[in-house]
């Protein structure tokens, strides 16, 4: 099978855009009717025809949910490690150009850390770091790791890519899933938001989930920063990209993330809206398109919205959120890379999950158990 680049050089930004505004009422009865649904369908389920549908659609995706997933919601908490960051980027708070006071936290204090998480009683952990690879490189994470995993059941990383035989090192450390975010599909945009650095090299981006899934890596996450380019033209990209890596990479499990542009000091808001009514058909759609991904809402969306979705698709969720290196316990001060907009506590919103007529689920798997033969 080719490689994504060679996928993604066969599509047009200008053509997708295009054949998206051009599906029909019909176009979107026939997507909601077929038993499984192709990139085609796809596009009109996200497309403006298909905003009459979208009861129909929040009804089916809250079928197809319940019957992969049950009625559990699995919580998880983001540990920031540092805001190190070697790359300008216009919309993050991390941005190399930003004068902030840096912090990567050391052996002592993400201790301190661990053990301010662990009294919410979180067992999935997100580790988060800007991209500076002097700083928080490989042996900064395989150290971080040894400290943290035995306090956890599951321990997933967000930070800049990296070459296959260091993923392939972190998933022998104990890394269970790698989110890479490709920000936006639009080629010919992408320098405009990523001016200096590693991460300004698009393709060495676009190609890092092949390398985590070469690596052997249990979960890829996808998404694309809702804000920045037309919303629908991205997700089918990112579509795309999850169709192309399951039917590759089968062995490996997939999630999606919507993260929305937040306020963030001293960078630019996103150009492009996505309104909360489309956020809810852009879910859905890609519930009905893939059954098995993970659909994942973090705390960059209001209360009422995540109480909105919970039932829509949504099978992992965070709260209690800090998006700041020691911003649990450390230094609860240092900058944001984004603004919070949900800040209930974690039993706030286990409260909330239970009250939708859902489970939630601090702990769903160990990593010590065998299947006997």
């Amino acid at each position: 099978m080719k490689n994504f680049k060679e996928v993604f050089d066969q599509y047009s930004w200008e053509e997708v855009t295009a054949a998206i505004a051009t599906k029909t009422s019909l176009d979107v009865q026939q997507a909601l009717a077929a038993p499984r649904r192709s990139l085609e369908d796809f596009m009109a389920l996200i497309s403006p025809a298909a905003a009459p549908y979208l009861e129909q659609m929040a009804q089916l995706s809250h079928a197809a949910t319940r019957k992969r997933f049950g009625n559990t919601v699995q919580l998880f908490a983001p540990m920031y490690l540092s805001n190190e960051c070697n790359n300008i980027c216009t919309y993050c708070g991390f941005s190399f150009d930003n004068k902030i006071k840096r912090r990567t936290l050391n052996a002592a204090e993400i201790l301190q850390e661990i053990n301010e998480i662990k009294k919410h009683g979180f067992q999935h952990i997100l580790l988060v770091t800007g991209e500076a690879n002097q700083v928080v490189h490989v042996d900064y994470f395989l150290k971080a790791i040894a400290l943290i995993r035995p306090h956890f059941a599951n321990i997933s990383i967000e930070v800049q890519p990296l070459d296959e035989d260091e993923y392939r090192q972190l998933q022998e450390a104990g890394i269970y899933s790698v989110l890479v975010y490709q920000e936006t599909y639009h080629k010919d945009r992408y320098k405009e938001y990523h001016t200096k650095g590693k991460k300004s090299n698009f393709y060495y981006r676009l190609e890092t989930p092949d390398r985590i899934g070469r690596a052997g890596m249990h979960k890829i996450g996808l998404g694309v920063l809702l804000g920045l380019e037309d919303w629908r033209a991205d997700s089918f990209f990112c579509a795309l990209h999850l169709d192309y890596l399951q039917k590759k990479y089968w062995q490996t499990r997939y999630a999606i993330s919507f993260p929305r542009i937040r306020p963030a000091a001293g960078v630019e808001s996103g150009k492009y809206t996505i309104r909360d009514r489309e956020l809810v058909q852009l879910i859905c759609a890609y519930r009905l398109f893939n059954e098995d991904v993970e659909i994942s809402i973090s705390t960059r969306e209001t209360e009422t919205f995540r109480n909105h979705v919970l039932k829509l698709g949504t099978t992992t969720i965070s709260a209690g959120s800090k998006t700041n290196p020691g911003g649990y316990a450390v230094d609860p001060q240092s900058l944001e890379q984004f603004e919070v907009s949900d800040e209930r506590s974690a039993a706030e919103m286990a409260a909330v999950i239970r009250a939708s007529g859902y489970e939630p689920v601090w702990k769903d798997w160990d990593k010590n158990f065998k299947v006997p033969c």
